[in-house]
C-alpha cells in the first residue's frame, strides 16, 4: 500500500489551509485523508503486536508471513 501520495495531498491540504479556510470539498479531503492515514497505521500497528505474539509463541513461519505483510506496507521490520 503506497500511502505517499496520501501524505503528499494531506501536507499540500494543510499547507492551503494555512493561507485560507478549505472548501467544502478539501475538509472533505483532507479528512478523508486522516482517516486512510489512521487505519492505515492501526493496521500496521496490529501487524506488529501480532508479529510480537509470533515471536512469543516461537511461530517462526507466521512471524515470517506478518515480517512480509509489514514490509509490503512500506514498515519496518521488527529486530531489522
Amino acid at each position: 500500500m503506497g500511502m505517499l501520495p496520501v501524505y503528499e495531498r494531506m501536507a499540500e491540504l494543510r499547507i492551503i489551509q494555512r493561507r485560507k479556510k478549505l472548501t467544502d470539498a478539501e475538509q472533505r479531503e483532507l479528512e478523508h485523508c486522516l482517516d486512510l492515514n489512521a487505519d492505515y497505521c492501526y493496521r500496521l500497528a496490529q501487524l506488529y503486536n501480532l508479529s510480537l505474539v509470533a515471536s512469543i509463541t516461537e511461530d517462526s513461519d507466521w512471524q515470517h508471513e506478518l515480517c512480509r505483510e509489514i514490509e509490503k506496507m512500506g514498515g519496518r521490520v521488527p529486530g531489522g
